[in-house]
């Protein structure tokens, strides 16, 4: 896998790219419903779930696959994620409210999911600007307890996702199940290594 790494990151920033690519070309179209805006909205806020499931993916991909090279695409489903959770924003805050920046700080105190995503959106801007070697070896430790956040944003985004839609939740159920199930091959993977390491200290005592 390694030998081919760069060119599966070029397949997959190129995938990345095929749901904005969709939207302009559905945009130039007209097939954007008959509420084009609301139809970007869940788009890019969809978007930006499915790329934070995936970007959570990679290390449960490595550990089942015993692969590496997953980890090589995390950054990029990090940033990817960013990007349409921004776009998701751009499009609320400029399109359906016109910049009205006294209706977004309304919107964000009295509309709970509201807040819960503009909350997993200021949490995922330091990490998307930390997100590159130089950081990472100024930072040190701090950089990974940084990018830890990630657990809370899932959780947010998930939260956001089923208060947004009130009725029928299944979809944003199956989204936050997903994501459960990829913290929790982390959580026995982290305390079965763990369990693995002291093991082998009591063993050489």
């Amino acid at each position: 896998m390694f030998k081919y790494i760069k060119t599966l990151k070029t397949l997959v920033f190129l995938l990345c790219l095929v749901p904005l690519g969709s939207m302009i070309y559905d945009g130039f179209q007209q097939n954007l419903t008959a509420d084009p805006i609301d139809e970007l909205l869940h788009r890019t806020g969809i978007w930006s779930l499915r790329m934070l499931l995936f970007t959570l993916a990679m290390t449960p991909m490595k550990i089942i696959i015993k692969q590496a090279g997953f980890i090589r695409l995390r950054r990029m489903f990090g940033l990817f994620t960013f990007f349409y959770a921004t776009l998701h924003l751009v499009i609320y805050a400029w399109l359906d409210l016109g910049l009205a920046w006294v209706h977004l700080w309304e919107d964000i105190v009295k509309r709970p999911y509201i807040t819960v995503g503009m909350m997993a959106w200021l949490l995922m801007l330091p990490m998307a600007i930390t997100s590159n070697r130089f950081m990472i070896r100024k930072m040190g430790k701090k950089w990974k307890r940084l990018h830890q956040s990630i657990y809370l944003v899932i959780a947010l985004g998930c939260l956001h996702f089923i208060w947004l839609v009130k009725s029928d939740i299944t979809e944003p159920l199956i989204y936050t199940g997903i994501g459960l199930t990829l913290l929790l091959i982390r959580i026995i993977h982290h305390f079965y290594g763990q369990r693995t390491v002291n093991q082998r200290k009591f063993q050489t005592r």
